[in-house]
């Protein structure tokens, strides 16, 4: 191609011999020189065209069969996404919902054991008082009856006398008698 060029090139440079020549007139010989240039561009270069057309076509539809495959994976690509999402999605709400019926299960069985523990020990409490209300009872009934004792014991020796005493035990010793008859 470069060869033609310089040989058209050269062409001009020659000088006019006869009847054939180049018209270094711009306005007439333009047209002229256009076509002439551009049927040998069309007739050397339609070979080179078209393969340069043809290799981009090529790679133009290589290009988009490319980002056609790439589409159809990346879409592929997405929709295992989603199937992934919806599946984690429904997981989460499963242990979300496991999770609030278990903390409502942990909480009412918190409530329960602490109702039952409120309750025992509301039991120990109020056996606890009752102990020592029986405790303080008898100690109360201990004392009165020492002191009933003490005083009985001391009204009896200051009022008794030794004959006295005498028939209050022979007194007790007939009781005592009389009881064993009955009995036997």
């Amino acid at each position: 191609m470069k060869n033609l060029t310089d040989s058209f090139v050269y062409l001009g440079h020659w000088p006019s011999a006869g009847s054939f020549g180049f018209n270094t007139d711009i306005l007439a010989t333009n047209p002229i020189n256009l076509s002439v240039v551009f049927g040998v561009l069309i007739f050397f270069g339609k070979g080179v065209l078209n393969d340069l057309l043809d290799n981009r076509k090529q790679r133009i539809l290589n290009t988009i069969r490319n980002s056609e495959e790439l589409r159809e994976g990346a879409i592929q690509q997405l929709e295992n996404a989603r199937a992934r999402l919806r599946k984690v999605e429904t997981e989460a709400d499963q242990f979300r919902v496991n999770g609030y019926s278990e903390i409502e299960r942990e909480k009412l069985n918190l409530i329960n054991s602490t109702s039952r523990t409120l309750k025992q020990l509301e039991n120990y409490k109020n056996e606890t008082i009752l102990f020592e209300q029986q405790r303080t009872i008898n100690k109360v009934r201990e004392r009165v009856f020492q002191q009933a004792l003490q005083g009985a014991i001391g009204t009896l020796n200051s009022c008794l006398n030794n004959e006295l005493h005498l028939r209050t035990i022979n007194a007790n010793i007939g009781m005592f008698g009389t009881m064993k008859e009955i009995t036997d």
